[in-house]
């Protein structure tokens, strides 16, 4: 089973996919937040044959929600709604921080940190739940 990972921003969103066993998250692309970009993820989750899709959960360290939290809840509601898959969340505290630092200890800074960032809130999920969703 094949799912997609996001890091919904404001302004960009990182995309991430497993492998076909669901057992690990790869960087996929970066988009960018625009009118187009429920259209671009649900043809992405149609091209690859999504069977889940795990959003961060854009939360402040106390556990409250952030500026984020409401669109994204929106967005991920009109996701789900459109492709009949059932959306989950996984905690992404420091998951940008944590794919800069990787980035910077690779030797490379690049414009895909958000998709790191995807891909270290999907592997994290599916480390927890696996294909037992």
């Amino acid at each position: 089973m094949r799912y997609i990972g996001i890091d919904y921003g404001t302004k960009r969103v990182g995309v991430a996919l497993s492998d076909d066993d669901g057992k690990m998250g790869f960087p996929h692309k970066v988009l960018n937040n625009t009118s187009t970009l429920l259209d671009e993820i649900v043809q992405l989750i149609s091209d690859e044959q999504i069977k889940g899709i795990v959003f961060g959960d854009s939360k402040n360290l106390d556990g409250k929600e952030n500026k984020v939290q409401a669109e994204l809840k929106a967005f991920a509601a009109k996701l789900e709604a459109q492709t009949n898959i059932e959306i989950a969340f996984e905690p992404e505290y420091y998951t940008t921080k944590q794919a800069k630092d990787a980035q910077k200890l690779a030797g490379k800074e690049s414009e895909r940190a958000d998709a790191i960032a995807a891909a270290i809130i999907l592997t994290s999920y599916l480390e927890r739940y696996g294909n037992n969703r």
